[in-house]
């Protein structure tokens, strides 16, 4: 393969991964990584590098759009990425003593995580009574709806939402994704946090998360510039179209078919890994 038909290949793959990403409120990342690992034949370390370039270019795109509405929680969001760079900074520095074959299977299981956190019914958590420490740390919100009304709401649990963020930033330092599926888990699930706010704070998050796993990275020579170019064009590209989609697309059927197709490069990567093809 020449250089010209692996970059306009990345280039494409990584438009689709932006857009997708955009629109399920995921980074790039999930899709990224197998297309290079799979279909391309990239190194996993390399291939985590244009991962984590992946999640910042989502998260500059479609994460700026979502601020600019109003709906993202920025104090939340600063406040738990304090959480995620912290869980970050030590997934980068574990994932140089672990095996390709580990970080495979690791990143199936969590790619399984993310259909299920997909086809799960969605809370809207209405009339939830925020705790005290969330109110004390400001971090109550509100976003407007489709109606032209403004919806108020409160928050819980702050600090088993912290413990999971640091679990969340520590598998973005390992894979190379932005771990949304565990923050919007842990935003929406143990938060209360409303779905609509959880997924967009957690895009407005994975920027910053990267960014710190990424430093290690860039210091071990793993994110190669002729991966990481055409990925960062492609995936803001697909990013900012799915910000705009978003508003009119109804994206109930594109995230069936999305996690179909997850569900199958996750059984891949497993086997694989199991088997030591990496």
């Amino acid at each position: 393969m020449t250089v010209l038909t692996f970059t306009i290949i990345l280039l494409i793959g990584a438009y689709l991964a932006g857009l997708l990403g955009s629109l399920t409120g995921l980074g790039g990342g999930v899709v990224i990584i197998p297309l290079l690992t799979l279909c391309l034949g990239v190194d996993f370390q390399y291939a985590i590098g244009g991962a984590l370039v992946a999640s910042i270019a989502t998260s500059s795109g479609s994460g700026s759009a979502y601020v600019k509405e109003g709906i993202t929680n920025i104090r939340l969001g600063m406040f738990l990425e304090i959480a995620t760079c912290i869980g970050a900074v030590i997934g980068a520095l574990v994932a140089i003593y672990l095996n390709n074959n580990i970080i495979a299977v690791i990143f199936g299981f969590v790619l399984i995580l993310t259909v299920i956190n997909q086809l799960r019914r969605k809370e809207d958590h209405e009339n939830v009574v925020g705790s005290e420490t969330a109110r004390r740390l400001k971090l109550y919100g509100s976003f407007p709806q489709k109606d032209g009304s403004v919806r108020h709401y409160q928050l819980t649990n702050v600090g088993g939402g912290f413990g999971v963020m640091v679990v969340a930033g520590a598998l973005s330092g390992i894979l190379g994704i932005g771990s949304g599926v565990l923050k919007v888990l842990a935003m929406d699930s143990i938060m209360k946090v409303p779905f609509k706010v959880s997924t967009t704070t957690s895009n407005f998050m994975m920027g910053v998360t990267a960014v710190t796993s990424a430093v290690v990275y860039l210091q071990r020579g793993n994110i190669e510039p002729g991966i990481a170019f055409p990925v960062m064009v492609g995936v803001l590209a697909g990013a900012l179209t799915g910000a705009r989609l978003l508003k009119t697309l109804d994206v109930t059927v594109l995230r069936k078919i999305f996690c179909v197709a997850i569900a199958l490069v996750a059984a891949n990567m497993i086997y694989n890994g199991f088997a030591g093809n990496f």
